[in-house]
């Protein structure tokens, strides 16, 4: 009886600290639909000259995708896509889930963020990205990094 009512009262948390109104500026739900590789990655034509983009939260890369059963495959596609500045290998790893957003794609009608730090041989400092799966837009390599070489 205590874990239920726990759950109630983070459940009506979480939803309650979610604003109505969502605070992403590039969600575009006409956005190419995402193509793959050979190699299990997405393939990536476009570079941001935003500076935001992928980088703050309100700027999110928006990897849509149907199944949130399993949440990390495009995340992980399109990942496996990017390499460092000057094309290192990269190694990546989720910090954490954040910034609560409405959305009308989830039963809660709320979705998060992932953040993943990314680390290539040479870098001064990592970086993090800002993941969406919830919403749909245009995928771009963000500023600062480039596309893996096959």
């Amino acid at each position: 009886m205590k874990k239920n009512l726990l759950f109630i009262a983070l459940l009506i948390l979480t939803v309650s600290c979610v604003s109505t109104k969502s605070t992403l500026k590039n969600v575009d739900d006409n956005a190419p639909n995402l193509v793959l590789t050979n190699q299990n990655t997405f393939v990536i034509t476009a570079f941001s000259t935003d500076k935001k983009y992928g980088y703050e939260a309100d700027y999110p890369i928006n990897i849509f995708y149907k199944n949130t059963l399993n949440d990390k495959i495009n995340q992980q596609r399109f990942l496996n896509a990017l390499a460092g500045p000057n094309g290192e290998k990269i190694t990546y790893e989720k910090l954490e889930s954040c910034c609560p957003f409405p959305t009308k794609r989830t039963d809660l009608g709320a979705g998060f963020l992932d953040v993943y730090e990314l680390k290539w041989e040479g870098q001064k400092k990592p970086i993090k990205l800002y993941l969406n799966i919830y919403e749909k837009g245009l995928v771009m390599v963000p500023v600062g990094l480039s596309l893996k070489k096959n």
